[in-house]
């Protein structure tokens, strides 16, 4: 490390995000991204004609897109906001609703992002243990008297709480922002959107890397009363006006123009959980109930970190970590069928040669 870098620093632990190897061909189920291409439609939009326009600046406002995120999901443009990929929504909202006196708090096995954004900024935070089976029980937030973060769907697990659950969550914090942030909740999940019409301190958090395929355009949005909405946008505008590229917005804008082929591609990815469920049940592995397009699953006969260094050799990637809590399960993105057949192939061949 540079010796100029800010000792402020030197305790952080950065996030670190899944491999993107280049050495081999690989079948990719470690990133969560979908594996369908973007609509036609998106491809038609992206083209030379709005390229030729890079040379001057997008709308800092996003008008356009707003107004059909707003029409979309029945709100009014003032209660959307944009960011470049949902990840730097969330820093955003960290950086304009936490403090000292508003301290943090969101599940110890959740999205790794959040306590490298707590620590970044030196915020209070709390890392609330899961239950049993990595369940989140949300009395452990009822009237906890801190801002609150929330994956619904849960990252890396699959499981989800109920928009119940949530209600009683931000009516027993008046005080506090709660934001859920619904990365996976186009998979068999159910939205609490419609909450943010009777609660000001709820803050809803979507993508367009995942259920959208456009990972690699890095947009994500958020809903919520237009105080919250105001307070984002004063922090956009003292950090990056400009966050949300020309070709982004018309390729978002497309997908909204073709939003039965993501339905679609919902259900196949939603049937392909299920049926890689079904088949490493049938091998004797542990997997957790999922409504993300990933599945969390353990195999009692092998040692997690070893399996995964097995399937990588065989041309598989998938997601694992070296946190004790977690070390023996393996995150599974839902790929194609034909991606999981492969997948599910050198499992078996793995346990076969392992004996």
């Amino acid at each position: 490390m540079s010796r100029y870098m800010s000792a402020r620093f030197d305790g952080l632990e950065a996030y670190v995000p899944g491999e993107q190897p280049q050495d081999m061909r690989y079948v990719k189920l470690n990133t969560n991204e979908s594996p369908f291409p973007p609509s036609p439609e998106v491809r038609a939009a992206v083209n030379a004609a709005e390229a030729e326009r890079l040379n001057r600046y997008p709308d800092p406002e996003g008008k356009v897109l707003r107004a059909r995120l707003a029409e979309m999901y029945g709100v009014e443009p003032d209660n959307v906001f944009l960011a470049n990929g949902s990840d730097e929504l969330l820093f955003f909202a960290f950086l304009a609703f936490c403090d000292g006196e508003r301290p943090v708090a969101f599940p110890s096995i959740s999205y790794g992002f959040y306590p490298v954004y707590a620590q970044l900024l030196r915020l209070p935070y709390t890392e609330v243990p899961l239950r049993e089976g990595f369940v989140l029980d949300p009395a452990d937030y009822c009237g906890l008297g801190k801002n609150i973060v929330i994956a619904n769907p849960n990252a890396p697990t699959g499981r989800a709480i109920s928009t119940a659950d949530i209600e009683e969550i931000v009516r027993s914090n008046p005080d506090h922002v709660v934001l859920i942030d619904e990365a996976y909740v186009d998979f068999g999940g159910e939205s609490c959107l419609p909450l943010i019409h009777k609660y000001d301190n709820l803050l809803v958090c979507q993508t367009f890397s995942k259920f959208r395929s456009l990972a690699g355009g890095r947009l994500g949005f958020a809903l919520a009363g237009g105080g919250l909405i105001a307070g984002l946008e004063k922090i956009r505008y003292s950090i990056n006006s400009y966050n949300i590229n020309r070709l982004t917005a018309a390729a978002a804008l497309a997908t909204l123009d073709s939003n039965g082929y993501y339905l679609e591609n919902s259900k196949k990815i939603q049937a392909s959980r299920a049926y890689a469920a079904a088949e490493l049940d049938k091998l004797g592995f542990e997997t957790l109930p999922s409504l993300a397009n990933f599945i969390f699953t353990r195999c009692p006969r092998m040692e997690g970190g070893a399996l995964y260094q097995a399937l990588k050799a065989k041309g598989v990637l998938v997601r694992h970590w070296d946190r004790p809590e977690i070390s023996d399960w393996l995150r599974v993105t839902i790929g194609t069928r034909e991606q999981m057949d492969i997948f599910l192939d050198k499992v078996r061949e793995i346990l076969k040669e392992a004996g």
